[in-house]
């Protein structure tokens, strides 16, 4: 009886989505629709680039280089692999229902592209999409957390290249209807906190985490600090994914190359706060010495009070504290999602350092949380977090 049971078991049920199964699925997906798009061509697959959101390849097609990106329910690999989709057999059934529909995360972000290149905006060029996979042209140049890391001094001058690329392109009329009419919320910082965060599955979730009691506390006053500040006011569009790896510059000089956009309406300083998050966790992984560390917390000064210049004390306190809150919301969310990669999946570099200073990281978020109180101006706010910021960096 036991034995008639077990071979009637289709060979995915309550198989784990392991790191190799989805690498195996998403490289027969590209290699299928690599087929379909350039038949008499030379395909050649290569490396898999780490990543925690999505799995991306490289690949020449006649020599050149290409990338070639898969998402699976529009979910992260992370949450993906922990199981948050079900198990294999599970994630496979709902990835074929979720590519059957219109509208999928990569359908949209292809869209998003098409239309920020119309405006004007640098972007890879769209090579091919087919229903799960999207292949886009290789773009040259250094990242702008390179550029951070390589001047300091430069900080303020390369987030306002960023603004002045963005700012206009943003507000076209094309741009904003699509981003009304096919946002990509998934990119979302309160939408990714929310998420992993809300209800008893995110205390279990945290309740694993390495620092986990931390980071309930952390999560908690966050939580409480953004249901304060809800009633802010309008929400523009943004771009949505705005990380510094996502900016490019040429490496002979000129305007920056932006990739993987995630347009919605949110608030404008939402695009800022997910900047600075990452620009700020790579100085505490890195820890490059007090003097860089000072340059570049200085200069992020410039340009917020430059962002906020033309604001009331009142509007300015207001965009400050919100900056304050975005920040804090998604380098919980990029930490969690850290501290939880599977060994086996590829992480990136920059991850690998954020765990390895995790609990500099932690002590920095608590001290901010701590300071969330609704009495504190919003410059004032800013600037002791960035204190904060200095001493994770340097002790």
């Amino acid at each position: 009886m036991s034995h008639f049971a077990t071979s009637t078991l289709h060979p995915d049920v309550l198989r784990a989505p392991t790191p190799e199964l989805v690498a195996h699925y998403a490289t027969e997906h590209i290699a299928k629709a690599a087929g379909e798009l350039w038949a008499t061509s030379t395909v050649q697959l290569g490396p898999v680039v780490p990543s925690v959101t999505s799995h991306v390849q490289r690949l020449t097609v006649d020599g050149g280089v290409l990338y070639a990106k898969v998402e699976l329910l529009g979910m992260s690999l992370v949450s993906v692999v922990r199981g948050s989709g079900g198990d294999w057999s599970a994630v496979k059934a709902a990835q074929s229902a979720y590519l059957a529909r219109p509208g999928t995360l990569l359908e949209r972000e292809a869209q998003q592209i098409h239309v920020l290149a119309g405006a004007g905006l640098r972007v890879p060029e769209v090579v091919g999409f087919r229903p799960g996979v999207l292949f886009t042209e290789h773009v040259h140049g250094a990242t702008l957390a390179e550029l951070v890391a390589a001047s300091p001094g430069r900080t303020a001058e390369l987030l306002h290249l960023v603004r002045q690329e963005l700012a206009p392109v943003l507000r076209g009329h094309e741009v904003v209807a699509l981003a009304d009419r096919a946002p990509i919320t998934e990119r979302s910082i309160p939408g990714t906190f929310l998420r992993k965060f809300n209800g008893p599955g995110g205390e279990a979730y945290l309740s694993r985490s390495p620092h986990g009691e931390t980071l309930r506390d952390i999560a908690f006053r966050v939580r409480r600090a953004n249901a304060a500040a809800a009633s802010s006011p309008a929400r523009t569009v943004i771009f949505g994914d705005l990380k510094p790896e996502h900016v490019l510059f040429p490496f002979d000089g000129g305007r920056p190359t932006f990739i993987d956009p995630g347009l919605m309406r949110h608030p404008p300083c939402a695009d800022l706060a997910k900047l600075l998050s990452r620009l700020l966790l790579d100085l505490v992984a890195r820890r490059p010495g007090e003097d860089a560390v000072r340059m570049v917390l200085d200069q992020v000064v410039v340009h917020t009070d430059a962002a906020a210049a033309h604001l009331s004390a009142a509007d300015e306190s207001g965009l400050l504290r919100q900056l304050v809150v975005l920040w804090l919301m998604d380098t919980t969310n990029i930490l969690t999602t850290y501290l939880s990669h599977p060994t086996s999946l590829l992480m990136p570099r920059n991850g690998a350092a954020v765990v390895a200073k995790a609990g500099a990281v932690c002590r920095m978020l608590d001290l901010c949380t701590t300071a969330l109180g609704p009495h504190r101006s919003g410059r004032d706010l800013w600037r002791l977090c960035l204190a904060h910021v200095a001493r994770a960096a340097t002790r």
